[in-house]
């Protein structure tokens, strides 16, 4: 059998039976990155010798009768994760010989799991981009389409599983960065509850590995099925010991519901500052025809929905004031001239980013405010609704566009030009409040590219979604690799 394209979960079982060694699939997956890679550059920091070792050291581990979640199990790491011995630079030039002396918490647990790290996987510059290309390791390439790109930041990742690199892989996710590449590359992924995942050693090249806080932002687990999600969310999740002083294990709640007939979901597909693109809306709508079909209770409205407009508007002010926190004087100032020339009554997302990347100290603390009555409403929201169904971007995976200045790049939705960065509103919808939300594959265009569709859920009830979407892949399919088999024999 070739394994490449198997789940975690189907080859923690083979192993446990005898039927493969991990040595055998960690070659096989070198083999199939050897020879598919160079037109995909997924893996850009490959860690074979030592992956080669690990799966040794996995196949003794079991014959002395032990056995751990991952133990054996090939996967890969997003580059910005620190692993002890390999560069960490965010593909930022002046970090390219920045190595690490200790591996990322979640490095950690996944060596502590017995996961096999085959390398890792290629990031946009400083991680800002919904593509994945820099100066230092090139252009990754989405595999179903080499022209397009498989998005970002964790675009690498989601190559990396779409090619059947690796079982699992891990990510991070400020502006979809797990969700978007989920979506261009046919897989899963989901962005856990905000503080829900410890994030120490992933921060940027050469700053401390401190267990901070972090506004926004998450680091989660990426698939091909839905259950396996599950499976790497159980090993990753948790505070930081440092924070603690011990490990703890965390306690989600179970799922609301075991079977589609008992959900309760809403099903959002228009925003009111981007159309939603043809082909995304049909993925939307297979997957709220599949919950109708499965006996679920589907609404397309409800006045409990906290404001699209003010969330996305929030969501573009808290996102800039931390993206440009650490920039010199002089381009904070250049900054500060433009904001003060909006005009008042312009509320468009350019303006809110402008005006986020200026916020003083108390005009945050407002906007803060803001944003914890749109959590007071989407708790209300959720005691009417188990999930939310909706768009993660307005399209499917676009060209490549590295024009550098992003403020300066359009994305084209059914052949009509709209700012690029204003595709972010449909994944700042979860983050802005710090709620779940999973990846899931629904469909492809008629062109043969993946589209995905996000599954919202309450807070720190991760388990709510990451049910829907196994029921959802029982009743729709998931990630489907034949094309890839097919093209790359």
């Amino acid at each position: 059998m070739e394994w490449n394209f198997a789940s975690a979960e189907e080859i923690a079982v083979a192993l446990r039976a005898g039927e493969v060694t991990s040595v055998e699939l960690t070659d096989e997956a070198i083999s199939r990155i050897e020879r598919d890679d160079k037109a995909i550059n997924a893996i850009c920091v490959p860690d074979f010798d030592r992956a080669r070792a690990a799966a040794h050291h996995a196949d003794q581990a079991r014959a002395r009768g032990e056995d751990r979640p991952l133990l054996g199990v090939p996967v890969t790491v997003k580059e910005s994760y620190d692993i002890a011995g390999l560069p960490t630079t965010w593909g930022i030039p002046t970090h390219r010989d920045f190595v690490p002396t200790e591996d990322a918490v979640q490095v950690s647990r996944l060596r502590a799991a017995g996961a096999v790290v085959l390398g890792k996987t290629n990031v946009p510059l400083g991680l800002r981009d919904l593509q994945s290309f820099n100066d230092i390791y090139g252009t990754t390439n989405n595999p179903w389409d080499h022209e397009r790109t498989p998005g970002g930041s964790s675009g690498g990742s989601a190559a990396a599983l779409a090619a059947g690199f690796g079982a699992l892989s891990i990510g991070s996710d400020i502006g979809g960065s797990l969700r978007t590449p989920a979506h261009f590359c046919g897989v899963y992924a989901h962005k856990p509850t905000l503080r829900l995942v410890a994030n120490r050693g992933m921060v940027p090249p050469a700053t401390p590995a401190l267990p901070v806080d972090l506004d926004l932002a998450v680091v989660g687990p990426m698939a091909r099925t839905a259950r396996d999600l599950t499976l790497l969310l159980d090993v990753m999740a948790g505070p930081d010991p440092l924070t603690l002083g011990v490990a703890h294990a965390l306690t989600l709640p179970p799922a609301r519901h075991q079977r589609l007939s008992d959900f309760r979901v809403l099903v959002l597909d228009e925003h009111p500052f981007i159309p939603t693109g043809s082909a995304v809306r049909a993925g939307v709508d297979r997957v709220a025809g599949a919950l109708v079909d499965g006996g679920a209770r589907v609404e397309r409205h409800s006045p409990l929905l906290p404001d699209l407009a003010e969330a996305a508007t929030l969501y573009m002010q808290l996102l800039f004031s931390g993206a440009v926190a650490g920039f010199p004087a002089e381009a904070y100032e250049q900054l500060r001239t433009r904001a003060a020339g909006l005009s008042a009554d312009d509320r468009s997302l350019g303006a809110a980013r402008l005006r986020g990347m200026v916020l003083s100290h108390r005009d945050w603390i407002r906007a803060n405010d803001r944003r914890e009555l749109h959590r007071h409403g989407w708790r209300g929201l959720f005691a009417d609704f188990d999930a939310v169904v909706c768009p993660i971007t307005p399209t499917p995976a676009f060209p490549h566009d590295h024009t550098p200045d992003l403020l300066d790049r359009r994305i084209a939705i059914d052949g009509v030009e709209y700012p690029y960065l204003d595709q972010l509103v449909w994944a700042g919808l979860a983050t802005m409040p710090g709620l779940p939300a999973t990846a899931v594959p629904a469909g492809r265009t008629p062109e043969g590219l993946p589209v995905g569709v996000q599954l919202i859920g309450p807070m720190f009830e991760d388990r709510t979604p990451l049910r829907l979407a196994e029921l959802l892949e029982q009743k729709i399919g998931g990630f489907d690799g034949a094309r890839h088999t097919r093209g790359h024999q």
